[in-house]
């Protein structure tokens, strides 16, 4: 419930996501994004959403926000071409 608050917020143009470092959650694909915008519009209820988005497959993404984490911890060590 807390992910898919935090989630409509951000589009809603909120900047909470600010006041953290990093951010782990699940990526918003078609399938998640059609949920959405369905409880979005007011057409399903956010029980309705939650119990479709319970059945999508985990894809899970990570947002650095903070500069400061990136320089401390993160070290580029090299490429490859695939």
């Amino acid at each position: 419930m807390e992910w898919l608050d935090f989630i409509l917020d951000s589009r809603n143009g909120s900047k909470d996501y600010l006041k953290y470092d990093v951010i782990i959650g699940g990526i918003a694909d078609d399938k998640v994004y059609n949920t959405i915008e369905l409880y979005q519009d007011n057409l399903i209820d956010k029980e309705e959403a939650l119990k479709r988005l319970k059945y999508c497959k985990p894809n899970h993404q990570m947002c650095i926000v903070n500069q400061e984490v990136i320089d401390k911890y993160l070290k580029y060590e090299d490429s490859k071409e695939v």
